[in-house]
């Protein structure tokens, strides 16, 4: 792995820095790879939680045009893939993800803060899907997007290309929480600590769950939910839990 994505451990938190300010954090195939390794290699470490930060005054201005102008039909199709592979690798390891953004974050930078499970915003971060006001319209980042934020207002995002601030995107439910600058460490630390509590097991699946009934109709995803519930209550995690409650005691989580 080169020095443009750093991984940081620190006690029960993985940070991921994306480490290349002198490109704007613009995600090339090759570091859109790396990115992708560098997931996976925190996902299966016994940590609880993981930050997607980045380095220097952008958080990620999209995809590199270094790589796409003049590229051909299939090389473009799959440098796409491999960033929808990315954010599904975000979205598939076992520990709560939290986006924790500063300037701006456009296009498929947008759609990496939209894929992480969590995102806390400084209030100076800015949010745009900037293809509709060019020539190369924002398809995949869309999908993300729109599934933060409802189809209103991912088509006023898309379609005008416009920077949405961070209070706006907070409002809109891109991010969790926008934060003065000073206290963005500090406010994306306290939410995944807050989301990191309980069994790591139970959250890991609670997690896969999650994604897997997001978009499904109501009536299939509760029909997905009740098995994976009702199987999952036989873990030794929940009657832990249950028997914990019952007891007025602290868990205590098998390893």
């Amino acid at each position: 792995m080169s020095e443009d994505v750093l991984l940081h451990r620190d006690a029960a938190f993985t940070t991921i820095t994306m480490n290349r300010p002198r490109r704007r954090n613009a995600l090339s195939r090759d570091f859109l790879l790396e990115l992708t390794d560098a997931f996976r290699e925190a996902g299966g470490t016994d940590a609880r939680g993981v930050i997607l930060a980045a380095n220097g005054p952008v958080f990620s201005a999209g995809h590199d045009f270094a790589d796409m102008a003049g590229a051909s039909h299939a090389d473009v199709r799959d440098l796409l893939q491999v960033c929808t592979e990315l954010v599904r690798t975000i979205q598939s390891v076992p520990q709560v993800v939290v986006a924790r953004v500063h300037g701006l974050a456009t296009a498929a930078g947008c759609q990496l803060v939209a894929s992480c499970d969590l995102a806390v915003a400084a209030e100076s971060a800015g949010f745009a899907a900037p293809g509709g006001k060019g020539g190369w319209f924002c398809h995949t980042p869309l999908v993300a997007i729109a599934r933060n934020v409802g189809r209103k207002r991912a088509a006023e995002m898309a379609l005008t290309g416009e920077i949405f601030d961070a209070r706006t995107a907070a409002d809109w439910g891109l991010v969790n929480y926008a934060v003065p600058d000073e206290d963005l460490e500090k406010a994306t630390h306290d939410l995944l600590q807050r989301a990191t509590q309980g069994s790591p097991s139970s959250k890991a699946l609670g997690k896969q769950g999650m994604y897997a009934q997001f978009d499904r109709p109501e009536q299939d995803a509760y029909t997905y939910a009740i098995e994976v519930m009702a199987a999952s209550s036989q873990t030794p995690e929940a009657q832990e839990g249950m028997a914990a409650f019952l007891e007025k005691r602290p868990p205590t989580w098998p390893t």
